[in-house]
């Protein structure tokens, strides 16, 4: 199968656990993600995102990506030590990965120690840009600057 792009969506930035997440989703060109794949994965996100606060911002950023067979996949990145990424990562319907069934809305944690695939790294590309430029680069962090600072929707993967 060829590669090609898939569609990415920013729907806003969400308090979740006391940190503030961008949310990106990944979906198929031809499938939407499901209204209860979205809802299970944010009822299961606490569960990734980074815990105590050590004086960084209490920055995260999430994408939901919708496989092209039964998968869905949870991605939580949360910012720490100021200049640290710490990714946790939810699957639902990928018995590959040791899921229990098929089904896209249920999630659990992946047993592998991924960081992303090559639609999900074109976020993190972003993100890490957008980091250094509103909270590490200025004389005092701008964590509103860097919380409007989303990639660009439209098709990820190139």
């Amino acid at each position: 199968m060829a590669f090609r792009d898939k569609e990415l969506t920013v729907p806003g930035t969400v308090e979740v656990a006391g940190r503030h997440v961008k949310r990106y989703h990944i979906d198929q060109p031809d499938r939407r993600l499901e209204p209860a794949v979205v809802a299970a994965a944010y009822e299961y996100l606490p569960q990734l995102l980074a815990g105590p606060d050590d004086g960084t911002p209490p920055a995260s950023w999430v994408v939901l990506h919708r496989g092209a067979d039964s998968g869905a996949y949870l991605l939580a990145y949360s910012w720490f030590w100021d200049n640290v990424v710490e990714c946790r990562i939810a699957v639902a319907g990928q018995p590959a990965l040791d899921c229990p069934d098929d089904d896209p809305a249920h999630f659990v944690p992946m047993p592998r120690p991924g960081v992303g695939c090559v639609w999900e790294l074109g976020v993190l590309e972003h993100e890490r840009a957008a980091w250094v430029r509103h909270v590490l680069a200025p004389d005092r962090p701008d964590l509103a600057g860097y919380l409007g600072d989303t990639r660009v929707e439209g098709p990820v993967g190139r």
